[in-house]
């Protein structure tokens, strides 16, 4: 999997230099392996050779999208140091650490607490697919999901990130190497209304699990937690840029 890094400039205190040396991480994270994630997840199911045009044009614009949004995120990072490299502001260390609080959120390294959403999945007959929780996680990601976490009857906890993959046969699912097994419980932090809507449009996840036998409730909440946390992975062969 390839990485790209962003080059840090040297900034104006060895305080400023590790904040900012934490959100280059963060950032060559989330856009070195979102790609790879995306494949990785449509690998998993579907076989492109069999998707229809509308599903690969789909596929395609939602890469462009995040990987123009991930580009705007280093963007305007590069600009916040540039203004603390001229003044040394504290209102631009206030807003770096802002912004590395929500990057850590998205990458999973630390838990986090909201509104949102708990979806239970029951599957009685063993016919819900990895498609399925695949599905799950777009839709509640595309319709504004903040931090997701996933747990089983196995009572595994994972951590959704950019770069989790589901596999296996229904019945004996895979998440992230980890065997799962029904009921399936994905909670969700995130506009609790919008996300309960997204997974209830027609066609959509709730009605393909019910199509396998199973069972989708959602519960909308003023404050849901998620707990379980993701390992920034090293760097093979990356080093911070000077």
């Amino acid at each position: 999997m390839s990485e790209s890094r962003h080059i840090l400039r040297g900034c104006s205190s060895p305080r400023a230099k590790a904040l900012f040396a934490g959100l280059a991480v963060l950032l060559v994270m989330v856009l070195g392996i979102a790609i790879a994630a995306q494949v990785r997840g449509t690998d998993s199911g579907d076989n492109l050779d069999s998707a229809r045009p509308a599903d690969l044009l789909a596929v395609l614009d939602n890469l462009n999208r995040r990987e123009a949004s991930l580009r705007q995120e280093i963007s305007a990072l590069q600009q916040t140091l540039d203004s603390l490299e001229g003044s040394g502001s504290a209102a631009a260390l206030d807003e770096a650490r802002a912004r590395l609080t929500a990057l850590s959120i998205q990458v999973g390294t630390v838990g986090a607490v909201g509104p949102g959403v708990v979806v239970r999945i029951d599957d009685p007959e063993r016919k819900v697919t990895a498609d399925v929780l695949l599905a799950l996680f777009q839709e509640l990601r595309g319709a504004g999901a903040e931090a997701l976490e996933f747990g089983g009857a196995l009572g595994d906890r994972v951590r959704i990130g950019v770069d989790t993959w589901v596999s296996g046969s229904p019945g004996s699912i895979v998440l992230d190497g980890r065997a799962q097994a029904a009921p399936y419980v994905v909670t969700a932090i995130g506009d609790a209304p919008t996300l309960a809507a997204a997974l209830n449009i027609p066609g959509g996840v709730a009605d393909t699990v019910s199509r396998s036998g199973g069972k989708l409730a959602i519960e909308q909440s003023r404050e849901v937690t998620v707990t379980a946390l993701r390992e920034l992975k090293p760097h093979t062969y990356s080093q911070p840029g000077n």
